[in-house]
């Protein structure tokens, strides 16, 4: 079977640990697969895209309660959080698999290298968790990132412009600011779960600059500016705002122009 179908297939899985293997598996055998011609057919249940686990519970985001990181349940909710972000990012890389037609082999190929290193990301947060006596679907989380995938699954630019790009750039900034709230904890768990971090950061920095590599890609093929369109493309599909601190040493690392962030300094 061709790679596109078989991400949409692991796509569909709803159990964490069986999505998360098979997103693995299926990378490492990425090289040796066709890529189909035209996108699989997408099932005809809407609630099959994702495929997720009856747990957690998903809320809105301004529902999710925030706790200081000072308690070890204030912790297991930040990790909480976390897991549920790289699972929900197994989901993203996956869908900008087999989702989008006429794309490059390397384009595919990519995303499937996402796809793994965000299922080993969820399982180093899940084993974390699990070491602190909870694990994932304990706490309550939100869905706010496959709400862009939705928003955007008709146009794989918009879709580079505004997941790997936007939303998942957002890491960039905000891990060094919660590694750095753990660090003042200072217990083992803590120091743990920053050591943790610190190989989220470093992977993320190289998915964010797959985003801006086919967004410019894509960009070039259709004779746009990028950095013009970038503006339309949040206005359009309501893009959150993003707020600094920026981390600009990662985001240059991951490809971003010194124009860029100075459009996001003066948004």
């Amino acid at each position: 079977m061709e790679l596109r179908h078989r991400a949409l297939q692991v796509l569909c899985l709803a159990d964490p640990e069986q999505k998360a293997a098979a997103a693995l598996e299926l990378f490492a055998q990425a090289a040796t697969l066709s890529i189909a011609d035209t996108a699989p057919v997408a099932p005809t249940d809407p609630d099959a895209l994702p495929g997720r686990p009856e747990r957690p519970e998903l809320l809105r985001h301004t529902q999710v309660a925030r706790r200081s990181p000072a308690t070890p349940e204030g912790r297991a909710i930040l990790i909480h959080a976390i897991a549920h972000i790289e699972f929900n990012a197994i989901n993203l890389a996956l869908d900008a698999v087999w989702r989008f037609d006429g794309l490059p082999r390397d384009y595919y190929l990519d995303w499937m290298r996402v796809a793994a290193e965000e299922a080993k990301h969820f399982r180093l947060l899940r084993d974390h968790l699990r070491s602190q006596g909870h694990d994932y679907g304990d706490f309550p989380a939100h869905q706010g990132l496959w709400t862009m995938c939705e928003k955007t699954r008709h146009d794989v630019l918009a879709r580079m412009a505004l997941v790997p790009r936007t939303l998942e750039a957002r890491g960039l900034d905000a891990t060094p600011q919660i590694q750095a709230k753990l660090r003042q904890v200072g217990t083992p768990d803590a120091l743990a779960a920053v050591a943790i971090l610190d190989v989220i950061l470093h992977d993320e920095v190289g998915h964010v600059a797959i985003g801006n590599h086919w967004y410019r890609w894509l960009c070039e093929r259709t004779g746009q500016d990028p950095e013009t369109l970038y503006g339309t493309l949040v206005q359009k599909y309501e893009a959150p705002r993003l707020k600094p601190p920026f981390n600009e040493s990662a985001r240059r690392s991951a490809g971003f122009s010194d124009a860029e962030l100075r459009w996001l300094q003066q948004a």
